[in-house]
């Protein structure tokens, strides 16, 4: 988790629910490569694994992340590119 500001401008969007691993954390490594420091991915996944493979790359590069969890069993990644 980090101090990423919610209310910030989302300006890039990534569904995967419906997708299982590896394709979530493919997909949003694909992503991030076209995105540039301020731009604010939003990732929303419901593959369980999601939770562990995103955050384990976030962790790996400089970019700040939020994961939102409504119980409903999506997950949603807000990610700020650094």
């Amino acid at each position: 988790m980090s101090d990423l500001d919610m209310n910030r401008n989302i300006s890039h969007h990534l569904n995967v629910i419906g997708f299982f691993c590896p394709v979530p954390l493919a997909e949003t490594k694909k992503a991030l490569k076209n995105l540039k420091r301020g731009d604010v991915l939003e990732v929303i996944a419901d593959d369980p694994e999601a939770l562990h493979d995103i955050s384990m790359l976030i962790e790996r590069l400089p970019h700040l992340m939020d994961i939102i969890n409504d119980q409903s069993g999506e997950f949603r990644f807000i990610i700020e590119v650094k």
